[in-house]
């Protein structure tokens, strides 16, 4: 019995950790105690040059989100080409669409994408009646 206790504790053991979610072989935890450079050194290459060219930019960022969330303020910003970094985690950010700021909830699937991926800066297209001279035979329809 002892045998096939231990090998359901096993099981459950690998579920568990199955479930977990990991970022490039890693838990989240061992990324949230990670710095800057050295997040930027297990991400794609565009990302990490963005990350490591701008490094002053991204610090300066994540004291204003510290500083914003101490406040109660949300965290609003124009930087849609902001690589997101494990700092940003379970944060919602406000993200400029271009006409308006769009709320985006960050979570760890994200890690290494851009802020802008996230808002759409385009409205879908809605098609209703052509207008006149969409066509040869709406030049005779009744304008009201």
């Amino acid at each position: 019995m002892d045998g096939k206790e231990e090998i359901k504790k096993i099981e459950e053991k690998n579920k568990i950790e199955a479930i977990m979610f990991k970022f490039k072989g890693r838990t989240i935890d061992e990324i949230k105690n990670l710095s800057l450079k050295e997040f930027a050194m297990i991400i794609k290459s565009r990302e990490r040059r963005s990350i490591l060219r701008q490094l002053s930019k991204y610090e300066n960022f994540l004291k204003r989100v510290k500083k914003n969330i101490e406040k109660g303020k949300p965290v609003m910003t124009h930087w849609r080409d902001a690589v997101i970094v494990p700092a940003l985690i379970g944060l919602t950010i406000y993200v400029h669409s271009g006409k308006s700021f769009e709320p985006v909830k960050i979570t760890e699937e994200m890690l290494g994408h851009r802020l802008g991926e996230f808002v759409l800066t385009r409205k879908e297209v809605k098609h209703s009646a052509p207008g006149v001279g969409a066509t040869r035979s709406s030049a005779f329809l009744s304008v009201k």
